[in-house]
């Protein structure tokens, strides 16, 4: 088993891993990425396969702070590369325009963020919920007020309603907030959170009562002691599954992930030939981890791009649910 294969179980991470390839000579150049723990397995993928292939001459680390904390570090010029599961915020792009960090957006797979709860659950029939019932338990004025299942739906039991999900650094936080209540940030805020998705995983894999939601690729990795949620957005329910994003039906839980490319590191050979890797390689190690590859047209487009040094956001800050994969292949197209 690979190293980045390791990550999606429970683990001690602390923040960062450095992948070390042993009996080889000492790292000659550095590449800093940090963010969202949603695109860490693919950027630990990347980073490991590419460091064997440089024979130990180039040392990759990757930190897992969260989209937004990683941004944080990202516009205060601390890191090479973000990983993000949502686009770069106005306030975010403000806040990089101050200190002079100009970037490239590239877009690396697609992510069905997935609802998940524990197999001791009979009472969720059909493994399905609507988004009006994501909504009743997780607005804010729920916080206090649904504590039970019943709660929710009056065919529920009486069992303790236990809510696990990202912090509010977190991309994830931000979408499912945003997909869910109509604005980012709106959530009640008595509920167990982590920006380490291997500790939501643990907790609804620990508890008959509970529920959580995470990027697609944790859900993957431990399917066999959670069940996911097939969402009905309005048109049915529809399970997560690569099929279901491809063809945009599974919504609106469906994301494109990015890595953000600071300018002033894209014209560093290292950054420049592993950015060249993650786009030649993009669509087998993105399944490998478990999301959906973007098509092969999609990853030549983002390294033309960032060839090109094109600059900024195809988003323009503003954030965006229900984006399917021939829409932002349409919006890079205009870039």
């Amino acid at each position: 088993m690979k190293l980045w294969q390791k990550v999606l179980v429970p683990s001690l991470l602390v923040g960062v891993v450095t992948v070390a390839i042993p009996n080889r000579a000492e790292a000659q150049a550095a590449i800093k990425i940090d963010g969202s723990s949603t695109v860490f397995p693919v950027s630990e993928a990347f980073a490991e396969e590419f460091q064997i292939a440089k024979r130990g001459k180039v040392r990759v680390t990757v930190g897992m702070s969260g989209t937004g904390g990683g941004f944080k570090k990202f516009c205060r010029g601390e890191t090479d590369m973000s990983n993000a599961s949502r686009p770069i915020l106005a306030e975010e792009m403000e806040i990089c325009r101050k200190n002079g960090i100009k970037y490239i957006e590239l877009p690396v797979a697609f992510d069905a963020l997935t609802v998940v709860i524990n197999p001791g659950n009979n009472w969720v029939k059909g493994n399905s919920m609507t988004v009006a019932d994501l909504r009743k338990m997780w607005e804010p004025a729920a916080q206090g007020r649904i504590a039970q299942w019943k709660q929710v739906r009056a065919e529920w039991p009486a069992e303790k309603l236990m809510l696990f999900g990202p912090g509010a650094d977190s991309g994830t936080f931000d979408y499912f907030t945003e997909a869910v209540m109509g604005k980012a940030k709106s959530s009640r805020g008595d509920f167990t959170a982590s920006e380490d998705d291997n500790t939501l995983v643990q907790g609804v894999e620990n508890n008959k009562s509970a529920l959580g939601y995470f990027g697609f690729a944790y859900y993957a990795a431990h399917k066999d002691k959670l069940r996911a949620v097939a969402i009905d957005g309005g048109k049915g329910p529809v399970m997560p599954s690569e099929e279901n994003v491809i063809n945009g039906t599974y919504q609106p839980l469906s994301r494109p992930l990015f890595v953000y490319v600071k300018e002033s590191s894209a014209g560093r050979p290292e950054v420049k030939e592993f950015v060249e890797f993650m786009m030649t390689q993009g669509g087998t190690l993105v399944g490998e981890v478990g999301y959906v590859p973007l098509p092969k047209n999609a990853y030549a487009l983002a390294l033309q791009h960032f060839n090109n040094r094109k600059l900024g956001s195809v988003f323009g800050g503003v954030p965006e649910v229900g984006v399917t994969i021939d829409a932002l292949l349409a919006k890079e197209a205009k870039l």
